[in-house]
């Protein structure tokens, strides 16, 4: 017997054990009149084999109970089974629901707008593609490669909504086969392009990550994920979501930079989780990357940190100074209210297809505007 808060599934067996009950007939001569085995007969009355047509039949011959009888009861049981059963994965479900950002991510336009908690469940496991919510602490489902700035449980249900998201965009960018040793031949290309302006950069730079099998997708931040980005395997392509968490611009190069370390490092499609060491290193890769490391040594031994020296500095490497700047505050050369008159601001407005129906934008997927 299996019961939910609304149904109880009640196996024919019960009804068998009663019929022998009556009759006083153990199961033992039971089963050598049904001409089974001793097992078979208790999985039987327990419920935990199916009740067949010929078992029916066979039923009839010995309690005397028609063959349809049975057949019925079994049907009963099957279809109470399935609802029992659902019953209590939406009641589980329900409980997961409640720990994602669902009014955020309806207000984005991932997800259809509803306050009943079973829409709510069955939009999710349809946004997720999955047939119950629980599935989503499959590492095997939900393995991301992320750069954030604090962990929490909330934050994580957070944090595979918006990889969800990301992978979703992600299925309408073409890219070519994933190709690791020409992304980083390109990576100098890429370094460069952080003395431009988006405008200029945006459609280069994912078209060059495309042609390296990586697609590039900008998001709105979801609230308590904590995210600056993420990147994972889809199908035959690397995706890197990359999310406007502040205004900085050394801070979104920093980002895009810590995914190309993950994939570069072959972080990416591990078996295992990601890792604190995944991390350090995919840091620490970004770093030196954007800011040679013994060039940067050579410009600290100066500890002149004026505007004028930090701007020749930058511009002997080819790099932006917002980013010079961002180093020296990360490693505590200067504090946090210096030179920030150097970083370039950017803030990211993210158009959704929502937005676009009202705004006359005539594409069909996201658009980031970078202003």
């Amino acid at each position: 017997m299996v019961r939910s808060r609304s149904f109880i599934a009640t196996p024919p067996g019960a009804t068998i054990k009663e019929q022998l009950n009556d009759r006083g007939m153990s199961q033992k001569e039971f089963s050598a009149r049904m001409d089974m085995s001793e097992k078979h007969i208790s999985r039987l009355i327990n419920g935990d084999v199916q009740l067949t047509s010929e078992v029916a039949v066979r039923l009839e011959m010995v309690l005397g109970v028609p063959a349809k009888f049975w057949n019925n009861l079994e049907a009963i049981y099957r279809e109470k089974l399935i609802k029992v059963e659902a019953e209590n994965t939406m009641d589980k479900d329900e409980v997961l629901a409640k720990q994602l950002p669902y009014n955020q991510m309806s207000k984005f336009g991932w997800v259809p707008e509803t306050r009943l908690m079973k829409e709510r469940v069955i939009n999710l496991r349809k946004y997720f593609e999955v047939v119950e919510l629980s599935l989503l602490e499959n590492r095997q489902i939900t393995k991301i490669a992320c750069r954030r700035l604090a962990i929490t449980e909330k934050g994580d249900f957070a944090l595979i909504a918006w990889a969800q998201e990301a992978k979703r965009v992600a299925r309408q960018t073409d890219t070519t086969h994933i190709n690791i040793d020409k992304l980083v031949r390109v990576l100098p290309e890429i370094r460069s392009m952080t003395l431009e302006t988006p405008a200029e950069f945006s459609a280069e730079l994912k078209d060059k990550l495309a042609q390296c099998g990586i697609a590039l997708v900008f998001l709105p931040h979801l609230q308590g994920s904590f995210l600056q980005g993420a990147s994972f395997i889809d199908g035959k392509k690397i995706v890197i979501g990359l999310t406007a968490r502040g205004k900085d611009a050394d801070r979104f190069w920093f980002s895009l930079f810590h995914e190309l370390g993950h994939i570069v490092l072959g972080h990416i499609g591990k078996t295992d989780e990601i890792t604190e060491q995944d991390e350090n290193e995919a840091d620490l890769w970004a770093k030196d990357e954007l800011i040679p490391k013994e060039e940067f040594e050579q410009f600290k031994k100066t500890q002149d940190y004026s505007s004028i020296s930090v701007c020749d500095f930058a511009n002997k490497i080819g790099i932006a100074p917002g980013i010079v700047v961002g180093r020296l505050q990360k490693e505590r050369c200067i504090t946090y209210n210096m030179l920030n008159e150097l970083k370039e601001k950017r803030k990211y407005y993210y158009i959704t297809e929502i937005c676009e129906r009202f705004m006359l934008i005539r594409h069909s997927r996201i658009v980031t505007l970078f202003l």
